[in-house]
């Protein structure tokens, strides 16, 4: 049976602990505050663009503030559902050591000891190539759910099967990279939960940043799920 369904439900668990709700008020602080100053920069574009030259004759002067808040209510709402998860992933990664941290303070205190938190230069490093990736494989998945637009469901399908494979990456990343010197591998190699539960999680937390207001602590679920399912394995080395 998969451990990624009791993952979660510790991750649930630990929702209300001070050192988790101190990380979900950063998190969610600083990626608010950069949608917030993108979409302002955004629609003053917009603004200035329309009442350009550029557009002389094609949209008349009284109509391009209405026609700039039009397109940048369009634009923002698409970016934010595409790019959303990538930032709020990318912010947290600065901060998922006091996550990781937190789980395994409450739960595998045994391992512990043999955390190595991330110097800063190492955690840019990590959020960077995250954050690429995401861009990266979210970009190639663009055409396939062009494709499928006409079936309504289809881009959803897509977009979801491709963030699983990355969010089930990265939040258990967050917490293999804290211990994989120990364990005798390097970088990110050796990642010791099973692609199957790698996929799962990410499936699920890839669902749960559709929703509304939960979107916001998601990736935070992810990241003590993720911390569970690696330290489990590894707790269970130590006992072999």
């Amino acid at each position: 049976m998969s451990a990624v369904p009791a993952a979660l439900v510790k991750a649930l668990g630990q929702l209300g602990d001070r050192a988790v709700v101190r990380v979900a008020v950063k998190s969610i602080a600083i990626t608010l505050v950069l949608f917030a100053g993108a979409g302002a920069g955004l629609y003053v574009g917009f603004d200035r663009l329309l009442r350009s030259g550029w557009f002389a004759g094609v949209v008349p002067e009284s109509f391009a503030g209405t026609a700039a808040v039009l397109a940048w209510l369009l634009v923002s709402f698409i970016a934010f559902w595409l790019l959303f998860r990538v930032v709020a992933l990318a912010v947290l990664q600065f901060f998922a050591d006091e996550v990781v941290a937190a789980v395994e303070a409450k739960h595998y205190p045994a391992l512990a000891a043999s955390a190595r938190p991330l110097p800063l230069v190492r955690e840019v490093a990590v959020a960077s190539r995250s954050l690429l990736r995401a861009l990266g494989y979210n970009l190639l998945a663009l055409p396939l759910a062009a494709l499928l637009v006409f079936t309504a469901i289809g881009p959803a399908v897509v977009f979801l099967g491709v963030n699983a494979v990355l969010l089930g990456r990265e939040v258990t990343d967050m917490a293999w990279l804290r211990h994989h010197t120990a364990w005798g591998a390097g970088d990110e190699q050796g990642n010791p939960v099973p692609r199957s539960e790698r996929i799962l999680l990410g499936a699920a937390i890839a669902g749960l940043m559709l929703v509304p207001v939960v979107n916001l602590v998601a990736p935070l679920i992810g990241a003590a799920a993720g911390t569970h399912l690696v330290l489990r394995r590894l707790a269970g080395s130590v006992r072999g």
